[in-house]
């Protein structure tokens, strides 16, 4: 499927129990609040499946060239659209090209060159500081591991995530956006709001080497259809693998 495809239309081929050419039927299973760890790991990975055959195209919605293009990036992305910072990056990635073009640049004129992704004046001084931390503690390169990534300065468990996983291809641990913990709880995966919750109580539920790709999936299918103002459960392929946790019923039109 391309990405740009409507999941809403490709149900009626791609719904389990249909007979589609080249893919596996994933049959439903039942959700209920007693099921076993052994039962929500099976529907875990049902559930993993079938966003696969929905959104085979999904990827990293930012633009990067290497680790510290991405690294910026996913600072920038905090309440901001990916679409808006890739407008931004654009012009910035030719601008600067290296931690220490980030780490001498004046606070005013990074502001100006970031401002439309919102929060500028903070974004800049993350930015700054850790572009200084990786002059002054990895010669000016991007680190693998999480434990260096998490040192730098502006630098948390979400955004490190981000660049092991899709600059590195290292599967340390599950990005947890809004997306990813309001479909994580819907799904039944979890009864915690907070992030590093979330991300321990999904990471015994998947493959390792399926943590990065599970969350872009999340983030596809929250976007497309299990949005945060409605739930559209009546086109959802994961509908009978999901208990639809906090999930409010449509509202009835009026006649």
């Amino acid at each position: 499927m391309d990405v740009d495809e409507d999941p809403h239309q490709l149900f009626a081929t791609r719904a389990w129990g249909c007979n589609v050419p080249g893919r596996r039927i994933i049959r439903p299973m039942a959700t209920t609040r007693t099921e076993s760890a052994s039962q929500k790991k099976a529907r875990a990975l049902a559930v993993l499946e079938i966003l696969k055959q929905t959104y085979p195209g999904a990827h990293c919605s930012l633009d990067f060239k290497n680790p510290l293009e991405l690294l910026v990036a996913t600072i920038l992305s905090a309440q901001c659209t990916d679409e808006r910072v890739n407008k931004v990056t654009a012009d910035l990635f030719r601008k600067y090209r290296s931690a220490k073009d980030y780490a001498t640049v004046s606070q005013e004129e990074l502001e100006t060159d970031i401002q439309p992704t919102g929060f500028f004046r903070n974004k800049a001084r993350s930015i700054r500081a850790m572009a200084n931390s990786l002059l002054e503690k990895h010669g000016g390169q991007v680190p693998n591991t999480m434990e260096e990534l998490v040192e730098l300065a502006g630098v948390g468990r979400k955004t490190a995530n981000v660049v092991l996983g899709n600059a590195f291809g290292i599967n340390v641990g599950v990005v947890v956006d809004t997306h990813v913990g309001r479909l994580a709880q819907r799904l039944g995966f979890t009864k915690s709001k907070d992030a590093v919750k979330v991300e321990q109580d999904l990471m015994p539920l998947f493959p390792q080497e399926d943590w990065t790709l599970l969350a872009h999936l999340l983030i596809y299918h929250g976007r497309k259809i299990c949005t945060a103002r409605r739930a559209f459960c009546e086109t959802c392929p994961l509908n009978p693998h999901c208990p639809k946790i906090g999930v409010k019923p449509p509202a009835k039109k009026k006649v």
